[in-house]
Parts: C-alpha cells; sequence; structure tokens
C-alpha cells in the first residue's frame, strides 16, 4: 500500500511539474483569439472567426503521429457527442471542435481522422509538421494542446489535454442553470 501511495504521488509531481514545463505562454485566457484560416481535408479554407460565432470553440491541435494524441481521442469524441447538441447561455450553435493537424502527410492525416472518429465538419492544416503556420500562431511546442474560445471570439483557457475543457463547458450549460436555479 505505502508502495502505491508513493507511485500515486510521484506520478501527480510528474504530471504538475511536465504541465509546467509545457505550458503555452502565448495564449492568454481574455485575449482575442488569433484568426486561424487553413485548408481542411478537401483543400478549402475554413477561418476560425467564421466558425466561433455565437458557438463555443475547442481548438484541439494534435497529428497522427503523435501517440498520446490517438489516445487522447476517444475522449475527445466522447465530450463532444455529450457537449454539441446542448444549450448553453450565450452560444447558439452550442459547441464543436477545431482540429489543427501538425502532420506533414494529407493521406496519414485524413486516415487518422476517419480511424478516429473524429466527425466534427472542422478540420484544417497546412501540412507544416512542426513548422505549420497554426503551431507558430497559437505557440504550439507540444501535442496534444487546445484552446477554448468562446462566442465572442475570446480565448477561455488553454489545456494539455482538450477534454480538460469539460469542466469550463459544464459550467456554461443553460440547463444546468436554470436546474441549479442560477437563471
Amino acid at each position: 500500500m505505502k508502495q502505491l501511495i508513493i507511485t500515486f504521488l510521484a506520478a501527480t509531481i510528474s504530471r504538475s511539474s511536465v504541465q509546467a514545463q509545457y505550458a503555452n505562454d502565448k495564449i492568454k485566457a481574455g485575449q482575442a483569439a488569433p484568426e486561424l484560416a487553413f485548408p481542411t481535408p478537401k483543400g478549402d479554407t475554413i477561418k476560425l472567426s467564421d466558425i466561433y460565432k455565437n458557438r463555443y470553440v475547442l481548438i484541439d491541435f494534435w497529428a497522427s503521429w503523435c501517440g498520446p494524441c490517438r489516445r487522447a481521442n476517444p475522449r475527445l469524441v466522447k465530450m463532444y457527442r455529450q457537449y454539441k447538441d446542448l444549450k448553453y447561455e450565450d452560444a447558439k450553435k452550442g459547441f464543436t471542435v477545431l482540429s489543427v493537424s501538425l502532420d506533414q502527410n494529407k493521406e496519414k492525416w485524413e486516415q487518422a481522422i476517419a480511424k478516429d472518429s473524429l466527425e466534427w465538419e472542422y478540420h484544417m492544416s497546412d501540412l507544416g509538421g512542426w513548422n505549420a503556420e497554426p503551431a507558430q500562431i497559437y505557440g504550439v511546442s507540444f501535442v496534444p494542446q487546445a484552446v477554448l474560445v468562446g462566442p465572442d471570439g475570446k480565448v477561455i483557457a488553454t489545456y494539455n489535454f482538450a477534454e480538460e475543457a469539460e469542466a469550463e463547458l459544464k459550467k456554461r450549460v443553460k440547463t444546468r442553470k436554470k436546474f441549479l436555479g442560477l437563471i
């Protein structure tokens, strides 16, 4: 039992120091989300500013070659399914995900989207790998990494894993506040 407690504490301390080491210092809560306008797998260009109007957008930075990203994708899909159709206090269009890939190989990127069932409609990449312009704009130095943007276009928070945004989304669900008598 003592060894189990020591192992748990070591893992907790290790995770905290890793999070501090890889904290994103370029993107801060409250700032306007920098624009992203990049190609989809089909070759069309989508813009972040067209997506966040009247909805919360979780920007998920990932890559098909990233093991932690791929292992996190099922949790992200589950969260997306749980929150996409809920009603929010200030976002008539609800919630969605914008996946930003740091891939260099389009075929592998598309295969990972399909294999991991990343069913939301918003995917973009300039296929620049670690030199991808979206990663430079957002100060991404590791993946996975996520940024929650509000319907006003402002950054709410940054996360090491996308599913960490769930607590923030929960706070903003309209029915929850009505149930609690807060609205």
